[in-house]
Order: C-alpha cells, then structure tokens, then sequence
C-alpha cells in the first residue's frame, strides 16, 4: 500500500492496542475461581452480558461480570463485582502496540476511535504512551461503533482542522465494529488480524459478512514495519 496520500491514522482501541480478551479471561479466571474455564467458556456469556449491559464501560462492567457469574457458577459476591469492574481499566495493551505507536506518531495525526468511554480510555491512553493527538469516545460521539454516526462525529471533528476522509486510514481488528461499515462509508481500512493464529472471532461478535480490507495485517508492528519500509 502506498501510504503517501494519507495524513491521519484513526485506531480502534480495544482489541486493536489493547489486549481486552486477555483482560477479560484473567480477571474471571482470577476472582471467579474457575481456572478450568476455557476461552470459550468465557467469551459466549461475556459478550451476552456485555449486550445487555452496553454502557459506559467503567461502570458497567461489575453487572457484565454478575450476569457471568449466573452464567458460569462463579464467585458472585459485590466485592468479586466490584474486583471485575476495576480490572477493565487494567487491561493490558498488545506488547507490539507502545512502539509501534511511537513510531507511527513521528509521521501521521493518530486519533483514537473507541467505543470506551473516557475513563476508561485515559487509562488506556496512558498505558499506551499517551500517542494519540485527538480522541472521540462514546461520550463524546453519544453512540458506539458499529453505528454510522461515530464515523460522521469524528469525519466532523477532523475536518475542521483541515483533514479530509480520503487522508484518513481507519486501523483496528474488529470486522464487527469498524471494518465492515468504515469501508462501507468509503474509508480506506487497515485490518489487524490479532487472532490470525486462532480459530474465529472470540470476545469480538462475528461479522454478519466478511469485508476484505484494503490492507491485511498481524500487529500494529507489521503497520508501522510497512509505513516505514523495514517489513
């Protein structure tokens, strides 16, 4: 891909920089104590409790854990609540995601695209270098991606200073929330398959079809690898 008509890189944040399944899979294993549980075990009820509990992700993730703990006989004590919710701020990021932001900062506007909200993001911003210049969360946008209109909130916000979609390449690993419709609204699209070695879609709903992107990758890495020349 020729990278040179493109000023502004738009990431999805979790899953994309941040490694949310791994979050998620320790904290129920840790406080509902229930090592045995598979990734799959895990993931079915997790995204049925997130579906119904589809708020401000640094509140409502203690009734995400409560619906799981009905579902999978886990410790279901406030306190067990209340340890989950707190881990939502603690996920981990990606170990490619810190440098490879860095490097792609020295070149392009990054703004972060997240269906976070902002605490929970301005965790994530922090553990992730602080490499965003702009960010548009659901508090901001008043709705969440897959939802058309985060993509015009932030198309708003950016044109003002001057950019245009056709200088924007929209990265993130979700075909559900960001690859489908972004290419669908005319962006150019930067999948970062985080589970290329893995079987399905885990903790991320399956796409209702398949959008081939207009580029194809493992890790933020590889993008900044293929940016830079050094792939």
């Amino acid at each position: 891909m020729d990278f040179t008509p493109f000023k502004v890189l738009t990431f999805d944040i979790v899953g994309t920089c941040i490694d949310f399944e791994k979050g998620v899979l320790d904290a129920v294993r840790r406080i509902g104590g229930r090592p045995d549980l598979s990734d799959d075990d895990i993931f079915g009820p997790y995204m049925a409790g997130r579906d119904q509990h589809y708020g401000r992700s640094s509140e409502v993730f203690s009734d995400v854990y409560l619906h799981l703990a009905k579902e999978l006989d886990l410790d279901a004590t406030p306190e067990a609540a209340r340890d989950f919710q707190l881990s939502v701020l603690e996920w981990p990021a990606f170990a490619d995601s810190v440098e490879a932001l860095a490097r792609l900062r020295s070149r392009f506007r990054l703004v972060a695209m997240t269906n976070a909200d902002r605490t929970a993001y301005t965790s994530y911003a922090h553990r992730l270098g602080l490499p965003f210049h702009d960010a548009v969360t659901c508090d901001e946008a008043q709705c969440a991606k897959p939802n058309p209109e985060f993509f015009a909130f932030n198309r708003g916000r950016q044109s003002a200073l001057g950019y245009k979609q056709s200088e924007i390449l929209h990265v993130a690993q979700s075909q559900h929330h960001d690859i489908g419709i972004a290419k669908s609204l005319g962006y150019t699209t930067c999948w970062i398959e985080r589970r290329h070695d893995q079987p399905g879609y885990g903790a991320t709903p399956d796409p209702a079809t398949f959008t081939e992107p207009d580029l194809r990758l493992h890790s933020l890495g590889a993008l900044a690898d293929a940016v830079f020349g050094t792939a």
